[in-house]
């Protein structure tokens, strides 16, 4: 697979797309994609995995045989325990070998439904139900995890389960740990299979259900839309599954020797599919690196020396990831395996690419995707020019479009070269719309081409730049603003380890500016010089932000990225503090999403008292974001 030429321009991408995908002779399903690879290199090292994080400890390693072993083992029981094509398993599940079997195995018998171990109970019943999913695997009761004390509270809720199967990790300890482990913990509960056991008496060389996978199948739900609100299941085919890890290959030439590392969660597409599937279509072996991957400081504090134990030729990251990375000394590691790494989920700041460039010699490639699109659509191309802020070009076979949208939504034109639009894409690894069809209204532009809601530009070369996002966009009076203007700004400040802009609350604009920030280990500075510093790096006087608030640490998502609605609704609390401020109560402010309202401010107050409820509302009325009042007494 990395015989392929490497990727410079754009020329590049359109020659390989003069033959048309369907011409390629890819894979019918991922199971075969594995089973090919495991056909041609059955002794190769396909998949490892360290526990701890240290760069001493000996890996776990499987060949490409024995990987595939166990993936059909996983598919024949999921199929015995009733899983049937159309219908789902769920994992809840760290990143272990068994989550790969899980996902695999549960794609050959069915569909699996990847879901988020950090979600409450209430929403990862929310997901399993949603999934329609009939087996749910999950972790045994383990020291340090909680996996199995939510499972228990939401076992009742769910009755559709036909079965739970439990990963032991004691099974991953040495002896005598582990049997002292278990003698300690005792059998698991009632009802409850034990997966290692399970998988071990089923049939390793064929699928007991004698399927034929059609591209078309549907292989695997993703939820997207964050950890608040209603979640969205995107369904994946095959065929989207299959084709994005060829067009990921394409540029990321992973074969036969190299590793990729894996430290992003296995319930999110980047894990999956980037240090994941489109290291299997090549050959090339995956390091999972511990359950926790990237939230592991152990993992993190021997990152280096686990980069150089492994040599590791490639890992991918979000801009938080990088900007914690750079705090950990790499001197006297040898890091000439490693290729590049690449960023994605969020944009990263051009002042933190050079400073991590400059650290450590490696080249960081930005890309951009989204669960919609299965994974990536664009990339700075390896081998051709990278331009420090922009997601690059088009992956191959993946079509990006920059729409100009009226203010209902609707298609109106193409954009000029330079035009600030909503960025679209299509193609073979776009998915259908989401498992629930009340989701899909307003996500189609202009035929087939998907809404991402990312605002973007292309420039004359074709390279594309997002511009923000349409509900991140900070607007003040009628003026955009970008919020990466100012997060590029304070991130130039020696003392900034990381920064989000978002708007808060105004009576006259709308909307102003603040930034909130995270300082680097060992750092002092005050608010005041922060935002001094602001006023000297932001060319564009609007976008100078009105606070700079310190805080310990910048909210983040399960894989990572900046968790800017926490923010907004930090910024909307504080102003509201204020304006009530004087006001002769003990008053406590919660803002929440609300599905009417968008973003809705609580306002408790410890009893009723119709005055000072009249002038809540007199205070509040100017402000766009509305309020609600409870007693609490």
């Amino acid at each position: 697979m990395n015989a392929a030429p490497l990727i410079r321009t754009r020329e590049d991408i359109i020659a390989i797309e003069r033959i048309p995908l369907a011409e390629r002779h890819l894979p019918s399903s991922t199971y075969e994609l594995i089973r090919r690879t495991a056909q041609s290199s059955p002794d190769a090292p396909a998949l490892s995995f360290i526990l701890q994080g240290t760069a001493e400890e000996t890996p776990l390693r499987l060949s490409y045989r024995e990987l595939l072993e166990n993936i059909t083992r996983t598919a024949n029981a999921f199929h015995r325990l009733g899983l049937r094509p159309g219908k789902a398993v769920s994992f809840l599940l760290p990143n272990l070998p068994q989550t790969h079997y899980t996902l695999w195995g549960g794609e050959a018998a069915g569909i699996v439904n990847a879901i988020n171990p950090l979600l409450e109970p209430e929403h990862i019943a929310e997901l399993i139900r949603a999934s329609d999913s009939e087996l749910l695997v999950t972790l045994a009761p383990f020291p340090g995890t909680d996996l199995w004390n939510k499972v228990v509270v939401l076992r009742d809720q769910l009755p559709g389960l036909r079965a739970i199967l439990c990963v032991d990790m004691a099974n991953l300890l040495p002896e005598p740990q582990r049997s002292v482990l278990k003698a300690q913990r005792g059998s698991l509960p009632d009802g409850v299979l034990d997966f290692d056991a399970t998988i071990a008496e089923c049939p390793a060389d064929h699928l007991e259900s004698g399927r034929q996978i059609a591209p078309d199948d549907i292989a695997s739900y993703f939820h997207t839309g964050g950890t608040t609100g209603t979640p969205k299941l995107a369904p994946h085919s095959h065929y989207n599954e299959v084709a994005m890890a060829y067009s990921m290959n394409l540029v990321t030439r992973f074969g036969a020797g190299d590793v990729a590392l894996c430290g992003l969660p296995l319930f999110h597409v980047n894990g999956v599919v980037v240090t994941g599937l489109a290291a299997f279509i090549g050959g090339a072996e995956v390091l999972l690196a511990t359950p926790q991957g990237y939230r592991n400081t152990t993992l993190t504090g021997n990152f280096w020396k686990i980069i150089e134990r492994h040599r590791v030729s490639f890992f991918s990251g979000v801009p938080t990831i990088y900007a914690g990375l750079l705090q950990v000394p790499s001197e006297g590691c040898d890091l000439s395996s490693l290729k590049y790494a690449l960023c994605g989920a969020a944009p990263m700041p051009v002042e933190l690419i050079r400073q991590f460039e400059t650290k450590t010699g490696l080249t960081l490639i930005e890309g951009y995707g989204l669960t919609e699109g299965t994974c990536g659509s664009c990339v700075n191309p390896p081998g051709g020019e990278r331009r420090p802020g922009s997601i690059g070009l088009p992956l191959p076979y993946c079509e990006v479009s920059i729409k100009v949208l009226n203010e209902q939504g609707r298609y109106l034109r193409e954009a000029a070269v330079n035009e600030i639009g909503t960025l679209c894409i299509r193609g073979a690894t776009v998915f259908r719309g989401y498992l629930q069809a009340s989701k899909n209204q307003n996500i189609w532009v202009d035929g087939d081409w998907f809404n991402t809601g990312d605002l973007g530009r292309v420039d004359a070369d074709g390279y594309i730049w997002l511009t923000g996002r349409s509900k991140d966009l900070i607007i003040r009076g009628g003026h955009n603003i970008d919020p990466q203007m100012i997060e590029e700004a304070l991130h130039r400040h020696p003392a900034v380890a990381l920064a989000a802009a978002v708007g808060k609350p105004d009576l006259k604009a709308g909307e102003l500016p603040v930034a909130y920030v995270q300082l680097k280990p060992g750092s002092q500075v005050s608010e005041d010089e922060l935002l001094e510093h602001a006023a000297e790096q932001i060319p564009e006087r609007a976008a100078i932000p009105k606070n700079v608030w310190i805080i310990d640490s910048i909210p983040l998502t399960a894989v990572g990225k900046t968790f800017k609605p926490a923010l907004r609704f930090d910024a909307i609390a504080r102003v509201y503090r204020e304006a009530l401020a004087e006001l002769p109560a003990d008053i406590r402010i919660e803002v929440q999403n609300d599905d009417q309202a968008g973003q809705l401010a609580h306002i408790y107050l410890p009893q009723a008292n119709p005055a000072l409820h009249e002038s809540i509302a007199q205070r509040l009325a100017g402000y766009a974001v509305g309020h609600r009042i409870h007693t609490t007494g």
